[in-house]
């Protein structure tokens, strides 16, 4: 069965695919491996070169997705010595 989240059509997940991870829709990419990508430092220009089904749509959605989940979460933390 597949979910597509109200604001971000682009995204959705499937419980078949990639573990029910957040996927790009139509896709094996999900969310957390575009963002590994980015923060490893390469490019959006990069990754679309790479992977030339992606839209550059499909990566600033990701983004977009990752923030809003963020936003959605209790990270619990330790005060630092």
């Amino acid at each position: 069965m597949q979910y597509i989240h109200s604001e971000f059509q682009r995204i959705s997940i499937n419980t078949e695919i990639c573990f029910g991870k957040p996927c790009i829709s139509g896709t094996r990419m999900p969310v957390s491996s575009v963002l590994s990508y980015l923060s490893s430092g390469m490019t959006v220009e990069e990754m679309i070169s790479e992977f030339d089904w992606l839209k550059k749509e499909d990566i600033l959605e990701a983004l977009a997705f990752a923030s809003y989940m963020m936003n959605e979460k209790i990270i619990p933390l330790k005060k630092a010595s």
